[in-house]
Formats: structure tokens, sequence, C-alpha cells
């Protein structure tokens, strides 16, 4: 690319200025990665803490529930009058631009749809455990969502950012050097020139 720019003080003015607007976008893309990094990693943690959450929730219920087998026999007919939580909402948040949902699950109170008359408190007890895992699950899919979403952030980033440092920057800079080059060598043929205009002058 150097060699294809006429090599005019104007030109090298250009260039120099967007060799100075790449290195500021590189900052730029720099530092939008370092911030995607530190989110997506404080969200990964948090996933992995939700994550022992419900596998501790899970295990409680479970163990509820097969007390309430051992005790009540099949609970399928109970579980069944338990109506389907339609009450997931979906918002986003911006993070440099980068779009983030946000899932939240409307609180309600736990209400009993069955009747106390044939089941007991084990069945209730595994009840809420699944209504609390169904909370954290919520709460776990907005996390991972999230982390999928600044993966690929992070490589698209990082590809612009390779772009404008392995690529972009590197060709201004060859660019600069051409013109400024062949500027000085310009200036050294104008010099040389004077000289002898100057020196036959004074032969003259």
């Amino acid at each position: 690319m150097a060699t294809q720019v006429f090599p005019t003080k104007n030109n090298l003015i250009n260039t120099q200025k967007s060799l100075a607007l790449a290195r500021l976008g590189y900052d730029l893309m720099d530092r939008k990665r370092s911030i995607l990094v530190r989110e997506m990693m404080q969200m990964i943690e948090r996933a992995n803490v939700i994550q022992g959450q419900i596998a501790a929730t899970f295990a409680d219920a479970y163990a509820a529930l097969q007390r309430a087998h051992i005790t009540l026999g099949v609970c399928r007919g109970s579980a069944m009058t338990i109506p389907v939580d339609n009450g997931i909402e979906m918002d986003f948040r911006s993070v440099m631009g980068v779009e983030l949902p946000t899932v939240t699950l409307a609180p309600r109170p736990v209400e009993i749809y069955y009747g106390l008359d044939a089941t007991n408190s084990q069945l209730d007890e595994a009840y809420v455990k699944f209504d609390e895992v169904k909370r954290q699950t919520v709460e776990l899919a907005e996390v991972e969502s999230c982390v999928y979403r600044l993966a690929d952030a992070i490589k698209k980033t990082q590809k612009r950012t390779n772009a404008l440092d392995n690529v972009i920057i590197p060709r201004f800079k060859s660019t600069v050097k051409y013109i400024t080059d062949a500027l000085e060598e310009k200036d050294r043929e104008d010099f040389s020139r004077l000289k002898v205009i100057k020196r036959n002058k004074e032969n003259e």
C-alpha cells in the first residue's frame, strides 16, 4: 500500500491522522475486550455458584419426593394440579455495546393446589424445593446466555483488535515511513540542486 500513495505532505498528514485514529481504535478495542473478559469471568463464577445451589436443591427435592412416594405412593395426580408458571419476563442491558439478557420470574407465593387430606409434609417439602429449583434455573439461564453472548463479542473484538495491531497499524506506519523517506529524499535532491545552481552562479 505504501508504494501506491503519492508522497506529498498532504498525504503524509492524512496518513498520520489515520494512523493516530487506528491506534485510538486499538486502545478502545483492547479496553473493551478487557471489560468484556472481566464481565464474563464474573458471570462464569456466578454460574458455578448457581449450579452448585441447583444441585444441592435438586438433591433435597428428590429426597423429599422419594419420601413422599414411600409414604403416599405415586404423587403424579397431586403434581398435575400445580399450574404451569408463565411468569418469565426478559429484558436487556448493555455492556460496552453488547446486549445482555436479564431474565426474571415474577414472584408469587407458593400455594398448595392439591388436597391436603391425601398428602403430607414430605410432598409439601418437595413442592417447595422444586419451586426453588425453578427460580434458580431461570437465574442460571440468564447467566449462561450472558456468558455465550460475551464470549461471542470477545471473539469479534479480538479479531478486530488483531486486525488493527497486525495489519492496519503496520500498514499506516509503513506508508508514513515511505512518504517521509520520499519527502526527505526530495528535500536532499532540491538542496543539492540549489547548491549546484548557486555554485554555477558564483562561477559565472
